[in-house]
């Protein structure tokens, strides 16, 4: 129960026999998320354009318009073509669920099914689609107006690229990570510079003037590379 509702706020349900709707709303209000209803294709995609929810669950033998033409049409809107869609359908041929997964569905159940195995494929589809982007999350770091993106490898200051060598990014972006910890000159070789050859603590008070003259609106009255006399320095921790 606990583990869909940290995943999920919204489904919408999307099927013309309303008993199964009903059960399925039902089962999933109870493990906690919030559940949309569709009858039709025309509503479904009028409702998940207006309400985008987290995940679709999706009946592919529907009159008028089936399960495929509804994921087709939302897999090429902007809105919705991310939301994950999983379809329910009573056909079992390997074929079909093929021709499902290609027109856009993340996963493929087939009827008469468990209630616990879709609670379960919802969370597994989540997970996959999720993890990627908390990848992604992990790359930027920021502060304020600082953004350092660590998968291009490049720092903006309010918006402007700013020149750094590789170095100065990872030491700015060790001293981002770690606000109001103060570090000594040879803590910050140690973390940034590693098992090189050995360097200079003076190279450390070189990279942070040139990383002031870069980032900060005065580099004699820095706010954020902050310098604590007698032992090193430390990233400001206020806001």
């Amino acid at each position: 129960m606990a583990g869909g509702r940290s995943l999920i706020h919204t489904v919408l349900v999307i099927d013309d026999e309303k008993d199964i709707t009903d059960l399925v709303a039902y089962n999933l209000t109870q493990e906690g998320y919030k559940v949309l209803a569709a009858y039709n294709g025309a509503e479904a995609i009028e409702i998940a354009t207006q309400k985008r929810p987290d995940m679709i669950i999706l009946d592919w033998m529907m009159p008028e318009m089936d399960g495929l033409e509804v994921c087709r049409c939302l897999r090429r809107q902007t809105d919705t073509e991310n939301i994950p869609i999983i379809m329910l359908t009573a056909k079992s041929d390997p074929l079909d669920k093929i021709l499902g997964l290609e027109m856009g569905a993340d996963d493929y159940l087939t009827k008469p099914f468990h209630i616990r195995e879709l609670l379960a494929r919802i969370r597994a589809v989540m997970r996959r689609l999720e993890s990627p982007q908390k990848e992604r999350d992990q790359q930027i770091v920021t502060f304020k107006g600082i953004k350092i993106d660590l998968h291009a490898y490049t720092v903006t200051v309010d918006g402007k690229g700013i020149d750094l060598t590789a170095r100065e990014i990872k030491l700015l972006t060790f001293l981002m990570k770690h606000p109001g910890r103060v570090y000594t000159r040879e803590e910050l070789l140690n973390y940034v510079w590693g098992d090189e050859s050995y360097v200079e603590p003076r190279t450390v008070d070189v990279h942070i003037s040139r990383l002031r003259a870069l980032i900060e609106t005065d580099k004699e009255k820095p706010s954020y590379l902050l310098t604590i006399r007698g032992i090193g320095y430390k990233f400001t921790d206020s806001d």
